[in-house]
């Protein structure tokens, strides 16, 4: 007999981790799958983090910690935020949690109410609205296409805004499309809050050191100084440092949300893992030269894989301005019929049929509330990305 709860029945699973599974277990039957569906670089953690982990464990730092955060590690997020964004913090407005979801998780059961409305520029994160829905209030998906470059605009953000409003989440550079928001787009946004005094903003900002062709970095509380009081900065040293096991986020807000943050914390996960708190301050003190490194060479990845994907007969390709992912537009392939003589009706359809016939391991758009579409994570090696390109090419060719 099942027992779950109304909120939890409501909750949807991970699409991302859910292709992520099907394509292990595609492998494990002896399918040649490339899996190009987890949001996860596959650069190794680099050194002198794991060298400060394990000095952290031969001197014994394992017991608990202070519930969000040790002072080193908060401190170093200090210095971050004012190194890398001209934000100033102090210690008392900086939160540490197992992970950049669960600084979203615990901000928004601090603060949410079941009449409460979130607005979620979309496509989204799979994870933005079924969290939201898991604290017992309401995600407002707001559709912003590609001629918007899948940002939200001042207008369209205008029209969201209702009385039961109680926070905008934003993500940039975004998963799943990799649009970046400039200073400008940002600047524009805050213009339309300045009028809404009772709406809070979460930045996820943790794609920030995966920023191409020169684009600069810009976060809200930076370009609107003004409004820092309502807005939350989440990052993390998953994607950046490649740390995504080691789980460590943070985040730097008004000294009372925190304050929140931490009373949800002390009655549920209690503090992040003591080890990798003192790996996450070597990775946010230590050399950061290699990030620039890093972000090239996924550059070169990004501009193979939206050349080829490009020539694909059906497909639709924009150049995404950071992250690790492409979002091709596969509505030409709507209503067409695969080789394998799948009728190709939703971007579900495309990405099942790509997966059965091209062996490649994508996640379709409608998981992030954006079709038809799907998405493919480039974090992975060059000459994997160039076979499983070919193969989408080669799908995209033979589907009539």
């Amino acid at each position: 007999m099942e027992h779950s709860s109304n909120r939890l029945a409501a909750v949807a699973p991970s699409a991302t981790l859910a292709v992520t599974q099907l394509a292990r277990e595609l492998r494990a039957q002896g399918q040649d799958v490339i899996g190009l569906g987890a949001g996860e670089p596959d650069f190794d953690t680099p050194e002198h983090i794991k060298q400060a982990a394990v000095e952290a464990i031969a001197s014994g730092k394992t017991k608990y910690t202070t519930v969000d955060g040790i002072p080193e590690l908060k401190q170093a997020v200090v210095d971050k935020f004012a190194r890398d964004n001209n934000l100033q913090y102090t210690p008392e407005n900086i939160s540490v949690a197992p992970g950049g979801k669960a600084i979203i998780f615990n901000a928004m059961m601090a603060t949410l109410n079941p009449s409460d409305e979130v607005i979620i520029p979309t496509p989204a994160w799979v994870s933005y609205p079924e969290i939201v829905r898991l604290c017992g209030a309401t995600p407002v998906l707001v559709p912003c296409p590609a001629r918007d470059d899948y940002k939200l605009r001042a207008a369209a953000l205008e029209r969201a805004i209702t009385p039961k409003t109680k926070w905008l989440l934003i993500n940039s550079p975004s998963n799943p499309t990799g649009m970046a928001y400039s200073a400008a787009d940002l600047a524009a946004l805050g213009d339309v809050l300045r009028n809404h005094k009772q709406i809070m903003v979460l930045t996820d900002d943790i794609y920030e050191h995966l920023l191409y062709d020169s684009n600069g970095f810009a976060t809200l509380a930076e370009i609107a100084p003004d409004l820092s009081e309502r807005v939350l900065t989440m990052n993390g040293v998953s994607k950046a440092y490649a740390m995504t096991g080691w789980r460590i986020g943070y985040a730097g807000g008004p000294a009372w949300l925190i304050k929140l943050m931490a009373k949800v914390m002390a009655q549920t996960t209690t503090n992040p893992c003591s080890v990798s708190q003192w790996a996450a301050v070597a990775a946010l003190n230590g050399p950061q030269d290699f990030l620039a490194e890093r972000a090239q060479a996924f550059q070169e990845r990004r501009n193979v894989v939206v050349s080829m994907l490009q020539s694909a007969k059906g497909l639709e390709c924009a150049v995404p301005d950071g992250a690790f992912y492409v979002y091709p537009d596969c509505g030409g392939l709507i209503g067409r019929t695969s080789s394998g003589g799948r009728l190709l009706e939703t971007d579900i359809d495309v990405a099942e049929a790509i997966l059965a016939e091209a062996l490649v391991a994508v996640v379709p758009g409608s998981a992030f509330h954006g079709s038809p579409n799907f998405r493919i994570s480039y974090a992975t090696d060059l000459g994997i990305l160039k076979t499983a390109c070919a193969r989408i090419v080669e799908f995209c060719a033979k589907a009539a």
